[in-house]
């Protein structure tokens, strides 16, 4: 009988945590796995899910980089209307049929404001005469809270739902441990996969485009406005990139007025676009990588061996981004320039000192998708 997976994502910010959850979807769709994945806000539109069925949620997302309001995509707070919908939907889509396997991105280590939605879907399940595998999905890093019992409660959480913790992360390199201080109370239910590249075949790009080049990017672009100002505006400033191409790759979260506000603004040698799909295949040609610290678009650096600037996202509280940059930094395998205090003549210095750096040759565990999907199907077979 064909196993069946349901898998919950909710980004709210950046695309990192719908791409992971697509990654290992499709890694179980490869192993005969048929796959729902449920999505609380818009898929990216470079993201391949090919072999998954999506379900749409009505979707939400962060008002700010604080986290502080979660709102609907038209601008409003959600209320108390809204979350009965959302959970409604939420528990239609789970009992459309049997699941043999119930996977939440990040949850409970994170999105405590889901908890009016997720209680109810952990409840429900458990209350099933033959209850599905509960997984939980969570990256190299977690944003730290500055309540300790929030983080308690996360693990008692983990410990009293689900049978299984996978971390997306190299325990060589970071360990759950270093931003999570109950991570000895979760320990018998983690296991550590390697990182998550994205899913899908990315084309190549077409002939020339990133070769020599200055790649720029922002993800999803969401709040990424003070780092592309700096960059469309860096290239006559350096040394050692002023000759050749700066391309500046837009998120798709950024509006068409201030994407065109950037392309008027590119001088010679310049080019801004939106984020293309061939994004891998033009690091891998460039001269250096200009880029935030999210989890996939490091993935990717680290992948095409390319030189590289890091500006960690910090506004608010977040901290993920800048422990990441922080690591990789003590490797000599990227400049960090800091988003706080970030002009266009500290961006163009930070381009020179990355390009002075000896190319660096430093790997980390990869391949997380696919081990996710072993240890998964594994924990499957043992329940019989």
């Amino acid at each position: 009988m064909t196993q069946t997976a349901f898998i919950y994502v909710q980004h709210l910010l950046g695309t990192g945590h719908a791409v992971r959850a697509a990654a290992i979807g499709k890694a179980l769709v490869a192993r005969g796995v048929e796959v729902t994945l449920a999505t609380g806000n818009l898929l990216p539109p470079t993201l391949d899910t090919t072999g998954l069925e999506i379900v749409q949620l009505p979707p939400a997302k962060s008002a700010n980089a604080a986290f502080s309001r979660i709102i609907t995509l038209d601008g409003n707070d959600i209320d108390p209307a809204w979350k009965e919908m959302r959970t409604a939907a939420t528990l239609k889509a789970l009992a459309a049929k049997p699941y043999d396997l119930l996977l939440t991105e990040t949850y409970p280590f994170g999105r405590r404001q889901f908890e009016f939605e997720l209680a109810s879907v952990l409840d429900t399940v458990k209350a099933l005469d033959k209850p599905p595998l509960i997984a939980c999905s969570v990256r190299d890093i977690l944003v730290p809270k500055n309540e300790l019992w929030k983080e308690e409660w996360m693990a008692d959480k983990a410990l009293a739902y689900y049978d299984r913790v996978l971390v997306h992360a190299d325990p060589d390199f970071i360990t759950l441990a270093d931003s999570f201080p109950f991570a000895h109370k979760v320990e018998k239910l983690v296991r550590y996969t390697g990182y998550v590249m994205r899913a899908g075949d990315r084309p190549e790009p077409p002939e020339g485009d990133g070769e020599d080049e200055v790649i720029v990017s922002c993800g999803g672009g969401a709040l990424a406005e003070a780092f592309l100002s700096a960059a469309v505006d860096a290239r006559p400033l350096s040394r050692r990139a002023g000759d050749c191409t700066w391309r500046i790759l837009v998120g798709h979260n950024i509006s068409e007025e201030d994407f065109q506000d950037y392309r008027k603004r590119a001088g010679e040698g310049v080019i801004v676009e939106r984020a293309r799909p061939d994004f891998t295949g033009m690091l891998k040609r460039a001269r250096l990588s200009v880029s935030q610290a999210g989890y996939n678009t490091i993935l990717d650096i680290l992948d095409a061996g390319v030189p590289s600037v890091l500006v960690p996202f910090a506004q608010a509280t977040e901290t993920e981004q800048a422990q990441r940059a922080k690591a990789l930094a003590a490797r000599g395998r990227v400049v960090v320039a800091e988003e706080h205090n970030l002009t266009t003549e500290k961006l163009a210095q930070a381009a020179d000192d990355a390009l002075a750096l000896p190319r660096s040759h430093h790997h980390v565990l990869l391949g997380g998708a696919e081990k996710s999907a072993d240890i998964l199907m594994e924990d499957l077979k043992a329940r019989g």
